[in-house]
């Protein structure tokens, strides 16, 4: 025994204890990144297996984000709660169980159900790891850390696809789901380890009791409507009345849970922290930016395969960058905020994502793939610099006791700023497509020679980049109004 522990003990002692715990975190959340990317490639091969339609097969994706997204804010919650290692193990350990019982699954609704359940599973995960980081590292290390932080998030969003396509190319679809479970393993064992021996065996704090249940049913399912509006807006039309129902309800649910929350004696969301203006306009700018970059990993892969006629694999190749880029400035802008503060750098970031959308809103028909580099280059940039420096600022003035529900805050912003995102730039595209007389879906820009359709399509991408530049402007806007961190 003495020969297990005692290095244990050097470990959780040592000078070099935040490497250790970030080496832990960072494992189990390049797992969920890694997954999310990889099994999106594997859902035409889903299709194929079980005789369906695309759009059928896509809820594989879209359940795992609703329950996600629905569960983040009430994750972060209890983890301020009861403890973030108690419920990040929790999640680790739900999320390969469920992988497992998805790669298994014979019927598509078992392997539906195991995937919103995984999505539960990896909340408890993403809700804590960004926590966590912030917590190992020292208050004037926040920036460096917050920058780390989104190395992991690049690192798995460059890999997934890679490793994806790889084992679904090789070993067919369930090889995408099994792929995880080894490194699942491993950060169970570290979090264990290092994050907390013995987190699992001590009695769960009774202020569970106290848990906001009403906040949490409000904020989910005002979450959930919000996300399967924006999501199908674009497919249904804005006027439709389910559409227009969906907005209404949101913003009735989204109404009662700010009421609620302002009101409740132990709230879920303490609506107080949004009366810094640096939390509220940091959150504003937060989900902005994300709205405004969205446009790019989404329209892109079109503009490439269909019009410009890239492979797939050389399509990706062009997109690769943007990642890269995004996974090393995050430190070193977290570095530099750390010295300088956050404000600046977090508003050259988004003047450099604004110049981006610009460059992407001159492609052309004939544009060449450097075209698109450059912007990627710019993009990742721009996102790199601002993320982690913004996140910072939001952090410095919220209390260590929140920040399980601040972490969860920032993924929820990203998630709803992502789909919304999405909406309005493929509405902006559909739109163009439709007034110049072709079908209004990018299912139809295929680049199959029809006189015109290139031409509208990429008609509609100067003006959805436009859109989004002006996006990007307003979260620069919004940075500049925020101030700065007083730490």
């Amino acid at each position: 025994m003495p020969t297990f522990t005692q290095p244990l003990r050097h470990i959780t002692s040592s000078a070099n204890y935040k490497w250790w715990a970030y080496g832990a975190i960072a494992t189990g959340l390049f797992l969920t990144v890694m997954d999310q990317s990889g099994v999106n490639l594997a859902v035409p091969r889903i299709a194929d297996s079980f005789i369906l339609d695309i759009p059928t097969a896509q809820w594989i994706v879209l359940g795992y984000i609703l329950s996600t997204s629905a569960f983040l804010l009430p994750m972060g919650r209890v983890s301020d709660i009861v403890g973030r290692e108690k419920v990040y193990i929790i999640g680790l350990l739900g999320f390969m169980v469920l992988a497992a019982l998805g790669g298994m699954a014979q019927s598509f609704y078992v392997l539906i159900i195991s995937k919103v359940l995984q999505g539960i599973a990896a909340a408890a995960i993403q809700a804590n790891a960004m926590a966590m980081v912030i917590d190992v590292f020292p208050k004037k290390e926040r920036g460096k850390a917050l920058g780390l932080y989104m190395t992991i998030i690049g690192t798995g969003s460059i890999t997934g696809p890679i490793v994806g396509g790889l084992l679904v190319s090789s070993f067919g679809w369930r090889a995408v789901f099994f792929a995880g479970i080894p490194v699942g393993l491993l950060a169970v064992l570290a979090a264990v380890l290092i994050l907390g021996r013995d987190s699992l065996l001590k009695d769960i704090d009774s202020r569970w009791i106290s848990f906001d249940w009403i906040g949490a049913f409000l904020s989910s399912g005002a979450l959930i409507i919000f996300l399967l509006t924006m999501t199908n807006a674009y497919k249904i039309g804005w006027a439709s009345p389910f559409i227009l129902a969906g907005i209404i309800t949101t913003l009735i649910l989204a109404a009662a849970f700010i009421h609620w929350e302002r009101h409740v004696k132990e709230p879920m969301l303490d609506m107080g922290l949004f009366s810094n203006i640096l939390v509220s306009f940091g959150v504003g700018a937060r989900f902005i930016s994300f709205l405004a970059s969205s446009s790019v990993f989404f329209l892109m892969p079109f503009y490439l395969i269909h019009i410009v006629d890239y492979s797939a694999r050389d399509a990706g190749l062009i997109l690769v960058p943007g990642s890269i880029l995004m996974a090393t400035m995050g430190p070193i802008s977290g570095r530099w905020s750390d010295r300088i503060g956050t404000r600046w750098l977090a508003v050259i970031g988004m003047g450099v994502s604004t110049i981006a959308m610009l460059v992407f809103s001159r492609l052309e028909v004939g544009s060449s793939g450097f075209h698109v580099v450059i912007g990627m280059v710019l993009s990742g940039t721009g996102m790199g610099m601002f993320s982690s420096t913004n996140t910072s600022a939001i952090t410095s003035v919220i209390g260590r006791e929140r920040y399980g529900i601040a972490s969860a805050l920032m993924s929820v912003t990203r998630t709803s700023g992502n789909v919304t995102g999405i909406a309005v730039a493929t509405t902006i595209v559909s739109y163009m497509m439709a007034s110049m007389g072709f079908e209004p879906s990018l299912s139809a820009a295929t680049g199959d020679g029809t006189p015109g359709l290139e031409e509208a399509f990429v008609s509609g991408l100067h003006r959805a980049y436009l859109v989004a530049s002006g996006f990007a402007f307003m979260a620069m806007v919004l940075s500049i109004a925020r101030g700065e961190s007083k730490e």
